[in-house]
């Protein structure tokens, strides 16, 4: 069920502080003793980054895990078993209540917050703005994970066994949303939120490109469902003159106790022990390509001064002394760096911004667009946020993977997406498991040894949580880990 109850912020504090959702500087936002989800009385510079904050501490922990293990970047430990059950498919629903909690009555709830101010104090306006296109960004996050969900009657006080909505109603909302915010943006005002907006410090420009890129995400999403749908969308936003993000939408955080990046402070919390290790699925295609970004998302093992992963599922198959690779404080995974703490949680980067755009152009609904050179600019983009500038070069030209096919849409949408998936490596786990279900790109991806499903088969879904099983009246029915969402075609 999706509770109304009106939380202190000192509980709301707790829950984020438990996830280390507290970004840099925002602490002055939470550590208060006003109630941020009373309409009355609360403080859009209080709302706004508490509902953003939450939305980063889902995005890189909780799905940022589930994603990089299900992409394969990661594998369980065999030293360790805090995410056996994930890497062998056997899921409990009682592990996304706290997701599930977070996105609805932290985030959704105090966006609708600054949405009910924003219609009798003008001033608020842009943070409305903002938050309608927040809005759209987490129910798609939450439609992509769990399929139909409430939109209609969610976060409605009088309500408290809402519906769940069909999913394309829901990406229906995810439009409607991401429209009306851009409707009311103006990027000329003077009254725009500060240092409390999370993520462009009210930089109406950058909201407008987020929201674009979003759209497009979006459209792209439904590729294989609705495609004569997504492709007007698509022409849509090019008539209209969009412009998509050139530089990544993240929140930052700090080494600070309770600012830290999110998976890290989960790390932190059980006790800095090393769980997540590297996947060989994903170490074995870098190396291939010799791709010099396997440095910067893993650990060199010393002894062979390489990058080794091991097989996916395989903590229970193999001996300890057999040596492998963690992931590095550049991904906010390597429990025993302080550095983690200050990865970063990307909500869109900008090397997906250029990657979409290239498929939208490949496929032919961006026209005028060179759908190779977008591809190239994705590849620039993420050496670019590891400081590899100069390397991308080389790797485009020698590459295997990085060769753009001269023909043959399907080629060319798989060059895009799985140098998508290199580039999300560690930093956007979710979402490229998600275009994994979407496309069936990258196609080396293998089933967990440890798998408790049939053969040849792997996760399309999250469960629904526990909480939604037992107290929402209005509950439509169990899911299998296995039954795909509507846009998985």
């Amino acid at each position: 069920m999706i509770i109304m109850k009106k939380f202190s912020i000192k509980i709301v504090a707790l829950v984020l502080a438990l996830g280390a959702v507290s970004v840099t500087g925002c602490k002055k936002f939470l550590d208060i003793n006003d109630n941020p989800n009373a309409p009355s009385d609360a403080s859009v510079a209080l709302l706004l980054p508490s509902a953003q904050a939450a939305i980063g501490h889902v995005v890189g922990n909780q799905f940022q895990v589930y994603g990089g293990i299900w992409s394969q970047y990661w594998t369980q430990s065999p030293s360790a078993s805090q995410y056996k059950t994930i890497d062998q498919y056997s899921i409990n629903a009682s592990s996304f209540d706290r997701p599930w909690r977070i996105l609805y009555t932290n985030a959704l709830q105090d966006l609708q917050v600054i949405i009910n101010k924003a219609k009798t104090a003008p001033q608020y306006q842009q943070s409305a703005a903002i938050s309608y296109i927040l809005k759209g960004y987490t129910f798609q996050l939450l439609t992509d994970a769990f399929g139909d969900v409430p939109v209609t009657e969610a976060n409605n006080v009088d309500i408290t066994n809402p519906h769940y909505d069909p999913q394309q109603v829901v990406y229906d909302s995810v439009f409607y949303f991401i429209n009306t915010g851009l409707a009311m943006i103006d990027v000329n005002t003077a009254a725009v939120p500060g240092s409390e907006d999370l993520i462009f410090a009210g930089d109406m420009a950058k909201w407008k490109q987020f929201a674009y890129t979003l759209k497009l995400r979006a459209a792209l999403r439904l590729s294989q469902v609705l495609p004569a749908a997504a492709a007007d969308t698509v022409k849509a936003l090019q008539a209209a003159g969009a412009t998509f993000l050139t530089a990544d939408a993240a929140i930052e955080y700090s080494t600070t106790g309770g600012n830290q990046n999110p998976l890290f402070a989960e790390i932190l919390g059980l006790g800095r022990t090393q769980n997540l290790v590297a996947s060989s699925t994903t170490v074995d295609q870098m190396n291939a390509n010799q791709d010099p970004r396997v440095d910067v998302f893993y650990e060199k093992v010393e002894d062979l001064d390489k990058v080794v992963g091991i097989t996916q599922g395989a903590f229970d198959t193999i001996v300890e002394t057999i040596p492998f690779s963690i992931p590095t404080a550049a991904v906010g995974a390597k429990g025993l760096d302080d550095q983690s703490a200050l990865a970063p949680v990307k909500l869109i980067s900008a090397e997906e911004s250029y990657f979409l755009q290239s498929e939208a152009a490949a496929r032919g609904w961006l026209t005028g667009a060179n759908a190779q050179q977008l591809f190239v600019s994705g590849i620039n983009a993420s050496f670019a946020a590891y400081n590899l500038g100069p390397e991308a070069a080389a790797y485009i030209a020698n590459a295997p993977a990085a060769k753009w096919p001269a023909t043959g849409l399907d080629a060319q949408i798989k060059a895009i997406i799985t140098q998508k998936y290199f580039a999300m490596c560690g930093n956007q786990g979710f979402e490229a498991w998600t275009e994994w279900r979407r496309t069936g790109y990258p196609n080396f991806l293998v089933v967990s040894l440890a798998t408790a499903l049939g053969p040849d088969q792997m996760p399309a879904r999250l469960l629904y949580p526990n909480t939604e099983v037992t107290q929402n009246a209005n509950f439509p029915g169990l899911k299998v880990v296995t039954e795909k969402v509507w846009w998985d075609k």
